[in-house]
This record gives structure tokens, C-alpha cells and sequence, in this order.
């Protein structure tokens, strides 16, 4: 009866981890595709509105603090990001800056 229930155990985990590969590999393949003609824009997301990563602070979509909070990005059109114009002269940048970072 024990070796049953560690078999039934055991595959079940190894049916779950294949399911979760799976998943993930879905997950790589749609993020590809989404960068196909875009590019990681920093500096031009207004707050609340950053794609993935944000750096220091944030984690994830949606957690910049502050407006045009420079590590934050933005996929944007490819060849666009350097020419869009921002308020205050601020331009976006296809690499972190540091510059209007949330206090603290």
C-alpha cells in the first residue's frame, strides 16, 4: 500500500512540474512575440503604467511610482523610443537613467 501511494505521489508531482514547463514555455513564446518590432523604452511611463521590471522598488507591470521614473519601461514601437519628446525636455532612453526616481 506505501509504494502505491508514493507512486500515485510521485507521478502526480511530475505531472504538475510538466504542466508548469509548459506554461512557462507558453509564457516565453508570447513574450517573443510581443517584442517582435518593440523595444524596452526607459523614462516614459507614467506611474502605474510601466511594463514589467521597473527596477529598484518595483516589481512588476504597473509599480512605477512616479511619472517618467527613469528605470521604469515601456515597450514601445522599435525605432521610436530616443525621439519621443516628454515634458520638462526629458526624451526616453533604451537604457535606465537615473533620473526622477521615487523618494525613499
Amino acid at each position: 500500500m506505501k509504494a502505491t501511494n508514493t507512486t500515485i505521489l510521485v507521478s502526480a508531482a511530475a505531472a504538475a512540474f510538466s504542466a508548469f514547463a509548459m506554461s512557462a514555455s507558453a509564457q516565453t513564446q508570447v513574450t517573443s512575440e510581443q517584442m517582435m518590432g518593440k523595444e524596452k523604452c526607459y523614462g516614459v511611463a507614467l506611474a502605474g503604467q510601466n511594463d514589467c521590471a521597473a527596477g529598484p522598488g518595483t516589481t512588476c507591470a504597473g509599480t512605477a511610482k512616479v511619472d517618467y521614473q527613469g528605470n521604469a519601461w515601456e515597450l514601445v514601437d522599435a525605432g521610436t523610443c530616443e525621439s519621443m519628446e516628454l515634458p520638462d525636455g526629458r526624451m526616453g532612453s533604451l537604457e535606465p537613467l537615473d533620473r526622477d526616481l521615487p523618494a525613499g
